[in-house]
C-alpha cells in the first residue's frame, strides 16, 4: 500500500511523543478501572471505528458571497484521493471516499484502482440535481425530482441511477439524495403537488437500487429554497424512508436543522423505528455553517453518541450508521480541519462509551434528574486523547496528526505540483 507521507516524517513525529503517551495511557487507565471500565476494551472499540471523508470536503469551500482558493487545491477527483490518502495515514481514522457525482466523475475502473492504491474505499455515492451542470439539457433551477416538468424529473432519476452504476463498480453500497428543491415565494408551488412528484421520483430510482444497496434521504430546513423545503425536516424525512421501503433511511446532517433544536431527540426517534441511516457530521453557530465537528458544540455531539452508543449496546433493529463529515472548510486547511474532525467524532465516540449505564438508568427511572445529568458529564469530562492517540499509533498513524502533517510539508509540495487558481468564484462549491 502506498502513502503519501514519508514513514520516516511520522517515525519520528511519533517518537518525540511515545514515552508521553504510554504514560497517559496507562494513568488513564488507572482512572477507568476504578470506575470498572477496561481501557483496552474502549480502545478496540475506537481501532475499529471509522468515519468518511466527502471528497468535496480537501477542496476550499465558500460563502454565498465569495470563496477565496487555498494553496495545492486538487485539480480533479485523483488528487481529492490523493488528499484523503494524507489525511487516512495520519488519523487511520477515514478508511473510505464519498464521491460526489458530477464532480467527481471518471472511468470507475481507474477511480478504484486510485484509491486501492492508498488502501481506500468508498462510502455512499452522492448525486447532484441541485445545480445545472456544462451540456445539461433540463434546468434544476426549479426544482428536480419534484419539477413540474416531467422531463426535467425524468432527468433528475436518471442522474441518480447512473450514480448508483458507477457505485456498483467502485464497491460503493449505499446512494445518498440531496435536492434544493423547494420554492422562495408563498404561491410559487403546490406543497402536496410537489411532494406527490418528489415520491414519485424517488420510488423510480428507489426500484432500481441492487438488493445489498441503502439509500439514505436527507432534509434541510432551507437553502436555496428560503420560503419552503420539499424535504424540510425529518418528520417528512421518515415519511418518505416509510414510503419508499426497507431500503430507505433517514440521514442527518447536524447543521440542517433551526438553532436548538434538539437532534439527539431525533436521533432516537429514528434509531426507536428502525429508520436511521447516518450522518453528515459538522457543527454549526447560526444555520448550515458546515464549520468543523465539534469546533461549536462538542457536548451536542457527544450527546448524538451518547444515543448511538446506547442503540449499539442495546442491539436495536437495523442499527448500521454510516458515518460521514461534511464541511467547507473557507479559512483553514481542508486537510487539517477533515483530520481534526474526524477525531472530534471518535472522542465523542469513546467518551459515550464511558458513560455507566446502569447508574444512568437507575437516575431515570428515579427521576433523578441532577444525578442523571451527571453521569453523562463524568463520562463527557473524561479525557479520552489518550485512547484516541493510542489507537493511532497501533494502527501506524500518528501521534499528533496536524504536527507530523506540517512537518512532511505536503502542503507546499502539492502547491508545487497544482496549478494556483487565479481568480475567487462566489458561493459555495
Amino acid at each position: 500500500m502506498e502513502t503519501v507521507i514519508a514513514a520516516d516524517v511520522v517515525d519520528k513525529s511519533n517518537g518525540a511523543r511515545e514515552e508521553a503517551l504510554k504514560s497517559d495511557y496507562a494513568a488513564l487507565g488507572e482512572q477507568l478501572d476504578r470506575r470498572g471500565i477496561a481501557i483496552d476494551a474502549i480502545l478496540e472499540k475506537v481501532e475499529a471505528f471509522g468515519v468518511a471523508i466527502p471528497s468535496w470536503g480537501v477542496g476550499t469551500g465558500g460563502t454565498r458571497f465569495a470563496r477565496f482558493p487555498g494553496p495545492g487545491e486538487p485539480r480533479d477527483v485523483f488528487d481529492k484521493i490523493e488528499d484523503c490518502a494524507a489525511i487516512s495515514q495520519l488519523t487511520r481514522a477515514t478508511p473510505t471516499v464519498s464521491l460526489h457525482i458530477p464532480w467527481d466523475k471518471a472511468d470507475p475502473n481507474r477511480l478504484k484502482q486510485a484509491a486501492s492504491r492508498f488502501g481506500l474505499g468508498f462510502d455512499a455515492m452522492n448525486s447532484n440535481t441541485f445545480s445545472d451542470t456544462q451540456g445539461q439539457k433540463l434546468s434544476y433551477k426549479f426544482g428536480s425530482l419534484s419539477h413540474a416538468d416531467a422531463g426535467a424529473r425524468r432527468q433528475a432519476v436518471e442522474h441518480n441511477l447512473e450514480c448508483i452504476e458507477i457505485g456498483r463498480t467502485i464497491g460503493s453500497r449505499a446512494l445518498t439524495v440531496w435536492i434544493g428543491d423547494g420554492s422562495n415565494f408563498p404561491g410559487q408551488v403546490n406543497f402536496a403537488r410537489a411532494f406527490e412528484r418528489y415520491l414519485d421520483a424517488m420510488k423510480a430510482i428507489y426500484a432500481e437500487l441492487p438488493q445489498d444497496w441503502r439509500l439514505f434521504t436527507e432534509h434541510k430546513m432551507y437553502e436555496p429554497a428560503f420560503y419552503s423545503t420539499v424535504v424540510q425536516d425529518w418528520g417528512t424525512n421518515y415519511i418518505i424512508a416509510r414510503e419508499l421501503g426497507d431500503k430507505a433511511y433517514c440521514l442527518v446532517d447536524l447543521g440542517h436543522h433551526a438553532p436548538n433544536v434538539n437532534i439527539e431527540m431525533i436521533v432516537s426517534r429514528l434509531i426507536q423505528f428502525g429508520k436511521l441511516g447516518g450522518f453528515h457530521f459538522n457543527d454549526s453557530k447560526y444555520g448550515d455553517d458546515d464549520l468543523d465537528a465539534g469546533s461549536i458544540d462538542p457536548y451536542r455531539l457527544f450527546l448524538v453518541f451518547n444515543e448511538l452508543v446506547d442503540a449499539e449496546l442495546a442491539g436495536a433493529k437495523d442499527f448500521q450508521p454510516a458515518h460521514m463529515l461534511d464541511q467547507s472548510h473557507n479559512v483553514t486547511d481542508p486537510i487539517e480541519s477533515l483530520m481534526l474532525s474526524a477525531i472530534e467524532v471518535q472522542r465523542a465516540y469513546a467518551a459515550a462509551l464511558l458513560v455507566d449505564r446502569k447508574a444512568l438508568e437507575g437516575f431515570q427511572e428515579a427521576n433523578d434528574a441532577l444525578m442523571a445529568t451527571q453521569t453523562l458529564k463524568v463520562a463527557y469530562r473524561t479525557d479520552v486523547e489518550p485512547i484516541l492517540a493510542m489507537a493511532r499509533l497501533n494502527r501506524g498513524g500518528a501521534i499528533d496528526p496536524v504536527s507530523a502533517y506540517r512537518a512532511s510539508g505536503y502542503r507546499a509540495k502539492v502547491a508545487a505540483e497544482r496549478p494556483a487558481i487565479a481568480a475567487a468564484g462566489g458561493g459555495i462549491v
